[in-house]
């Protein structure tokens, strides 16, 4: 099965800024791959002139501030840095070996949302920071028409649907590691390699 990566837009945030952008990404994604019987919520960024759609599953949202809260904690360790944030839907299927079976993860489709996270010089000004935030708003809401956009045209790759009684595809958020510099190469490397090339989105 090939793997559809799509590759967002480099987004220069500050370190406020990384969880209020994570949500409007993440939860796009999740919404426009949902299943089942959704509720859906609309929500208004806490920090932009931005609105965002949930599903309206607690069990997304527990995921998704999970993974947010643990990337902003090692953010606060490794400033300055960028970060990677993989999003990576897959079908589950299970291969007889000997005596047991063995679940694999066929990935069929993966997100790359690109942090650079900046640190303010003390000395700047409050007009340059206002400023850096409207440029940021605006790139976000670039990012996230353009994702619209390429979630209504990129639907071959997606595999049928077998039960209507989950919310969403089997998923997995990917982050970096304190303990790997090179997080989520291995998974990265499975699904390149049965991959099409990325599909950036301007």
């Amino acid at each position: 099965m090939n793997c559809e990566v799509l590759e967002l837009p480099v987004l220069a945030v500050e370190t406020y800024q990384i969880r209020e952008v994570l949500r409007c990404l993440l939860h796009t994604i999740m919404f426009n791959r949902a299943l089942g019987p959704v509720r859906p919520r609309d929500v208004d960024s806490e920090l932009f002139e931005i609105s965002y759609v949930q599903c309206g599953d607690s069990g997304v949202e527990r995921k998704i501030e999970e993974k947010i809260n643990n990337l902003c904690n090692w953010v606060e360790k490794h400033p300055g840095k960028r970060v990677t944030v993989l999003l990576s839907f897959y079908e589950k299927r299970f291969k007889q070996i000997w005596f047991s079976k063995q679940e694999e993860r066929l990935y069929w489709e993966q997100w790359r949302v690109q942090l650079d996270v900046i640190r303010p010089a003390a000395s700047d000004l409050e007009a340059q920071r206002v400023q850096r935030h409207r440029l940021l708003e605006e790139s976000l809401q670039a990012a996230l028409l353009a994702l619209l956009k390429l979630v209504g045209e990129r639907k071959e790759h997606i595999p049928p649907v077998v039960s209507s009684d989950t919310v969403c595809f089997p998923y997995e958020i990917t982050l970096p590691s304190e303990t790997d510099s090179h997080f989520g190469l291995d998974m990265f490397k499975r699904v390149v390699l049965n991959s099409s090339p990325p599909a950036m989105l301007s």
